[in-house]
């Protein structure tokens, strides 16, 4: 369990203190000393889940801090001078500044999961805490940290022994891995030993891996599903004004449900790229981008009205929830560059280019901008996510309004995987990745620090803004909203990102299955489940 649950019993996007393994963090000293209580809960293997566990994990990104894939220049652990348990049960943190309590509790704490004394070692069979890890410091230059990382990563690499490995057995939570292979179809039973509540009362739940979403659709159908996903495709369309379908193709035999994201859809431009960097780094052609984007129409066509504008960094979704800014809510939504082929052309003949063939071509560099050569087309290659009908249909339908504009975007389908491979900073070759969404987990504040902060570990195009950074900077240490907002209005109109329609998944869950609940954070809470005759 990570040491603070968000998303819990009230689906909303707080924390969920009853369900986290420590209370909630108390700020001191104006804000710079955070004191965190753990419950005292146990581990299976019999150990307290306590305050050195959290050591253990905060050393851990401190020596891995490159590997974490949250990690975001200044953030934590960078930002803690000093950590020490000052009772088996209680942690005190001293950080170098002032920070808002919000953002320190939702990004930074959010970020850790403790981890057992048994993890802390660097052989089988080694006594627990035996790595030294829990004890390292930076003077040593995180030596004992490295090698015990080394080690469990060599460990995770043994798939085939994750159900009775002596590590990965010592869990906190109410499940425990009872099956697992490499495909993804894992079954988990209860943890008898779990010290929260409540107690599992089903006796086994298994997530069950699927190619496509129409194959996970006919196995829900069937009823070899109890909860699955119903593709757009095969649903009815919506109506407006509302938020299910006015008739379920499931039946009586399922319920269906709404179950938004807390978070946004874009693709990622790479503005390493010898070729379209230059291209990207132009203001004025990402809000042409932006622009050949009809937001409506994909999310008509392509998700069948299952789907709504995301416009900025804040999620639309609860349409209630205080981060949206005013920027993201103009033009009834649809941000600041509403769909318009008209001024997306208009936007690049008043910075130099010209028509050619059907592709816009740089015919004076001065207006152009800097690296943009003079006969230079407006044309780049975005590789998209295949396994869901719908972004197949998103990719082409946009692919087909910016060549209106005279942009010429090559598509190019490709497993997850193999995009969030390629698209890294390090790697210079390719140009647009689309893998689909950003969830605000772990770090439940949407803040930029994760994504648009220059250096920062999601940042895989390599955006860099300065303003951007201290706008990042202000909202982590002011508590006010409108700071968040100044952030998130500038967000909108910069586009460090390309933002895209966001659908949102309908869930179809057996009649009979009681206690689901759906969470804009995705968290599964399968202990409060259960069936009905």
């Amino acid at each position: 369990r990570p040491l603070f649950w968000f998303g819990g019993e009230n689906t909303q996007p707080t924390p969920d203190y009853g369900l986290s393994v420590a209370n909630a963090p108390v700020y001191s000293n104006g804000g710079k000393t955070v004191t965190i209580t753990m419950k005292g809960w146990k581990w299976s293997n019999g150990e307290t889940v306590d305050a050195n566990d959290v050591i253990f994990w905060l050393h851990m990104m401190s020596a891995e801090f490159a590997n974490w894939a949250g990690g975001a220049p200044g953030g934590i652990p960078t930002n803690i001078t000093s950590m020490a348990a000052s009772s088996p049960n209680t942690l005190v943190l001293h950080l170098n500044k002032k920070y808002s309590s919000l953002w320190y509790t939702y990004n930074e704490l959010a970020q850790i999961t403790p981890m057992p004394m048994a993890w802390d070692v660097t052989k089988t069979g080694a006594a627990a805490g035996s790595g030294g890890c829990t004890k390292d410091s930076a003077a040593d230059k995180w030596a004992k940290c490295k090698a015990v990382y080394g080690f469990l990563s060599s460990q995770a690499k043994d798939t085939s022994g994750y159900v009775s490995s002596p590590l990965w057995t010592v869990v906190d939570g109410p499940w425990k891995l009872s099956a697992f292979n490499t495909s993804g179809n894992d079954s988990f039973v209860p943890n008898p030993k779990y010290s929260g509540s409540p107690k599992p009362q089903i006796s086994k739940f298994t997530e069950v891996p699927f190619t496509s979403d129409s194959a996970e659709y006919t196995a829900l159908k069937t009823g070899s599903l109890d909860i699955g996903y119903v593709p757009p495709t095969d649903l009815p369309v919506k109506g407006p004004g509302s938020i299910l379908p006015a008739t379920n193709p499931l039946g009586s035999n399922f319920t269906l449900a709404p179950n938004y994201y807390w978070g946004f859809a874009y693709f990622q431009v790479n503005w390493k790229n010898p070729t379209a960097g230059p291209l990207f780094k132009q203001l004025y052609i990402r809000q042409a981008l932006e622009y050949v984007d009809d937001q409506q129409g994909i999310s008509k066509v392509a998700y069948r009205g299952y789907g709504y504008p995301t416009t900025g960094i804040a999620p639309a979704q609860p349409s209630n929830n205080q981060w949206l800014g005013s920027v993201q809510k103009e033009n009834g939504g649809n941000g600041p560059y509403p769909f318009s082929i008209s001024k997306a052309k208009s936007l690049l003949t008043s910075h130099g280019w010209v028509m050619q063939n059907g592709v816009m071509t740089c015919k004076t560099p001065a207006k152009c901008g800097a690296g943009i050569k003079a006969g230079q087309p407006l044309k780049f290659t975005m590789d998209y996510s295949t396994g869901q009908a719908f972004f197949t249909q998103e990719a082409s339908v946009y692919k087909s309004d910016a060549s209106q504009a005279g942009i010429g975007v090559s598509i190019v389908g490709q497993s997850f995987n193999t995009i969030i491979g390629e698209a890294i900073p390090t790697n210079p070759n390719w140009q647009a990745a689309n893998y689909g969404l950003w969830i605000f987990s772990p770090g439940y504040a949407p803040t930029g620090e994760p994504l648009f902060q220059t250096g920062a570990g999601s940042n895989s195009g390599s955006y860099s803004d300065p303003k951007m950074d201290k706008l990042i900077n202000t909202t982590e240490t002011s508590s006010s909203i409108a700071d968040y907002h100044t952030f998130a209005n500038y967000a909108a109109q910069q586009l460090p990102f390309i933002y895209l329609p966001l659908t949102y998944p309908v869930q179809g869950v057996n009649a009979k299955l009681h206690g689901v609940k759906w969470n804009p954070l995705q968290t599964e809470l399968p202990e409060y489940y259960y069936f009905t005759k």
